[in-house]
């Protein structure tokens, strides 16, 4: 599988690191559900980004 890389000026903001670490920890331990939530605005499209 190819990896994908995120290309941007942007650097995680406020609490989007901490979610971008647990969420990565939780696709090496393997697990297939997890859930990201925040405001509008939030940044979780490119949180996700961040951790495809």
């Amino acid at each position: 599988m190819q990896v994908f890389k995120v290309k941007s000026d942007f650097e995680p903001a406020g609490d989007q690191g901490q979610a971008i670490e647990k969420l990565s920890e939780g696709l090496i331990a393997g697990k297939k559900k997890q859930t990201l939530k925040g405001v509008t605005g939030s940044g979780k499209t490119y949180t996700m980004a961040k951790v495809i």
